[in-house]
């Protein structure tokens, strides 16, 4: 079901309101981000390394598009990865997994699924995109979407895409795909995880995509010094 058949009354007092995150923009910041080429007004903020969590697979799907119909609002990933001095990497490796409309992730649990899991790579702007759905939640965790940035095969940040939790609550519940599951039942500010990212790793969220899809956009800067070494040298502490 597109946005555009969802209680738009709901969504607009939502926006209205202002963000658990909010970071306010100076206007001559946001001009330099579009001068930059940005997707959002970061500013090139440097995401933190967190939590991989214990969901992430390497199924090596190459893909675009990863609902594989699942049910719920149909969302864009964006995200736009760049260095510290704003410019855009291209060709780095962007994965992405997160959990369906009703808090459950593919391929765990004896599930051989692959929904709602994909890998793209950055074009000339830093840019990777995934058509998807908009995530649901389950206990204890904020409403979230897992990534990984490879800039080569031995640096690699791990992060988290969150959203503004008005706008979260009012999609789950306005959308028959996440019907009687109520709001999340944990706040921005008391996840944890999110606490760790910081404002810079809430996605920008538009609800007037003229397609009837919503876009959620972010900027990952990545500090090549930061970030962290390969799989096999974080197991066996190499390099």
């Amino acid at each position: 079901m597109p946005l555009t058949v969802l209680d738009r009354r709901s969504l607009l007092k939502a926006l209205s309101l202002a963000p658990a995150f909010a970071v306010t923009v100076p206007r001559r910041a946001r001009a330099e981000a579009e001068a930059a080429g940005l997707i959002t007004p970061d500013v090139c903020l440097l995401q933190p390394e967190v939590t991989e969590g214990p969901y992430y697979i390497d199924p090596g799907l190459v893909r675009q598009d990863i609902a594989e119909g699942r049910p719920g609002l149909p969302v864009v990933l964006r995200f736009q990865v760049v260095m510290a001095d704003c410019k855009p990497v291209e060709g780095a490796r962007v994965d992405v997994w997160h959990c369906d409309a009703a808090g459950d992730y593919s391929g765990v649990q004896g599930d051989a699924g692959t929904f709602l899991r994909g890998t793209q790579p950055t074009d000339a702007d830093g840019v990777a995109e995934f058509r998807s759905i908009f995530p649901g939640w389950y206990p204890g965790r904020v409403t979230h979407v897992h990534y990984k940035v490879f800039l080569d095969e031995r640096t690699v940040l791990t992060g988290q895409m969150f959203f503004d939790d008005r706008l979260a609550n009012a999609i789950h519940a306005d959308h028959p795909a996440y019907e009687g599951r109520g709001a999340q039942d944990t706040a921005l500010a008391a996840d944890g995880i999110a606490r760790q990212a910081g404002a810079g790793a809430v996605a920008r969220l538009d609800l007037d995509a003229p397609d009837g899809e919503a876009i959620a956009a972010l900027v990952v800067g990545v500090d090549r010094d930061r970030a962290s070494g390969s799989l096999l040298e974080r197991l066996f502490g190499r390099g």
